[in-house]
């Protein structure tokens, strides 16, 4: 057993509130500069729609991720030969109508047009050439749309879905859309890492943060291709490649990232997991319904002794240890077993999980029009205004039984407290809830206080940082500030 550690994350999309104060947090302090206009390591969606860049979900298009060929997980982008054939021409690689063209504003006009009638305007010109250009697009030109005929119908994930679900979600009745904020996910098991011709991206041993050695970089850009979530971007500018780098800076000093910070909404969590690196290539194997619950099954738990004896003979500091018994990313993807990987068939195992938007459960076509919760609300979830097939696709590689699971422990946790506080339930209604999602009470108030009341160390349990001994064991000044980690180089896998 090769015990790791990994930071991870946990984004409550029931929490949500669509504000893109994250986005611009994130802005302001990495990619405010030339080449790295339209770049937004972190993002906010709305769902359904097709996202940034456009369709990014549809890897018939991006060739991102890996698929299984002969049994054997390999990158959908590219084998070895391949890889030299695609330095010259690559057309899985986004264009800038995928993303869009950065603009400014020309506001010398505005102060220096001379007198007239005619009030002056300031003429969006680009941020490449500085031409005018129309605006046609933008990060999230679908904001609050998302599920609107008009964006939707040209979401990957509703490809395949009956018609009688198209038809239920585009009536203005049941309209429904959710925010879905993105960053890097951090992935085990990266295809941006595997596909990298120069091996300038890495994951750092200690936290498992994967990050871009500028000095290594050449630009063949088959790491934004083989990232089927598209969180690397080329900077046009310097011709290197660059992405969300988890504000490492800030983790060193005990700080959480820019836009865990600044969340407007809470809902975002951050702790350590420990996996058994030994598993990886066996958990990208199995079929697409099992990628799951195989991903949790590498996760480890950090209160067996067995684990902690095994960490700490693989080198993995008390204090990392003392983390991840407390992480909030543990209790929610392996105790509760309520956040789930986003796309876990691209087979990357991404380290960001998500819990699935609960949102108006009763159907809205109800004649009586109240909105007293039912002790059946269980099979309600058939009628949900967010269908749990649409979830699936997006969070658990199909299996709806992995988003009705979460879904029954969310209401139970409901029902519970509205027994306790509102009156409208009784015990017995909230007790029948618990046990049919396999909890108990104190399971249900412990879900509670973690979603609904968790103070700042509660959400962000940061593992303590020895970076005074990472720098004493370094080679060459110059090369450690390269490697933008200050760490060990590589990790101890590179993808399968």
């Amino acid at each position: 057993m090769k015990i790791r550690s990994q930071v991870s994350m946990v984004f409550h999309l029931d929490k949500c509130i669509g504000c893109h104060t994250c986005s611009i947090a994130c802005k302001n302090i990495w990619t405010d500069r030339q080449g790295a206009e339209y770049m937004w390591w972190n993002n906010v969606e709305t769902k359904p729609g097709v996202g940034f860049p456009t369709q990014w979900e549809d890897q018939e298009k991006y060739k991102g991720g890996w698929e299984l060929r002969d049994g054997k997980p390999q990158l959908k982008l590219q084998n070895r030969l391949q890889t030299f054939g695609n330095l010259f021409s690559n057309p899985a690689l986004p264009t800038m109508d995928d993303y869009y063209e950065p603009w400014t504003y020309n506001y010398g006009d505005l102060f220096n047009s001379p007198l007239g009638d005619d009030q002056p305007t300031a003429r969006p010109i680009s941020r490449i050439d500085g031409k005018p250009i129309e605006i046609e697009s933008g990060p999230n030109w679908d904001d609050d749309l998302g599920g609107s005929n008009i964006y939707a119908a040209s979401d990957p994930l509703l490809e395949n879905m009956s018609h009688e679900d198209k038809q239920r979600l585009f009536s203005i009745e049941q309209l429904f859309y959710f925010y879905m904020p993105r960053i890097c996910n951090h992935c085990l098991n990266a295809g941006c890492v595997a596909a990298c011709p120069s091996g300038a991206i890495y994951k750092r041993a200690e936290d498992g943060v994967v990050l871009i050695n500028q000095d290594k970089c050449r630009g063949w850009r088959m790491c934004v291709s083989a990232c089927p979530y598209k969180k690397t971007y080329y900077n046009w500018s310097t011709g290197k490649s660059e992405k969300c780098i988890l504000c490492y800076p800030r983790l060193e000093t005990g700080q959480a990232p820019a836009c865990f910070h600044s969340c407007v909404g809470r809902i975002r969590y951050l702790g350590v997991l420990l996996y058994d690196a030994d598993q990886i290539e066996a958990a990208v194997k199995v079929p697409d319904d099992q990628l799951v619950q195989r991903q949790r099954e590498m996760i480890l738990d950090p209160n067996d002794s067995k684990v902690v004896a095994a960490a700490k003979e693989s080198g993995i500091p008390d204090g990392v240890i003392t983390a991840a018994q407390q992480s909030p990313v543990y209790r929610y993807v392996k105790e509760w077993e309520l956040a789930l990987p986003l796309h876990p068939e691209f087979r990357t195992l991404p380290m960001l999980f998500y819990v699935p938007p609960l949102l108006p459960v009763l159907s809205v076509a109800q004649e009586s029009g109240s909105q007293r919760v039912e002790n059946d609300l269980f099979s309600s979830l058939e009628n949900a205004r967010v269908p749990v097939r649409y979830l699936s696709r997006m969070l658990a590689a199909g299996n709806d039984e992995l988003i009705i699971k979460a879904y029954q422990k969310m209401i139970a946790v409901r029902l519970y407290k509205r027994a306790e506080t509102v009156g409208d339930v009784t015990s017995d209604e909230a007790s029948a809830a618990l046990d049919k999602a396999g909890m108990n009470a104190e399971e249900a108030e412990a879900i509670y206080q973690l979603t609904s009341l968790p103070s700042y160390q509660e959400r962000f349990v940061i593992p303590p940082y020895s970076r005074e001994g990472d720098i004493e064991e370094t080679y060459d000044p110059q090369q450690r500030k390269a490697e933008t980690g200050f760490g060990k180089r590589q990790s101890p896998h590179r993808g399968l």
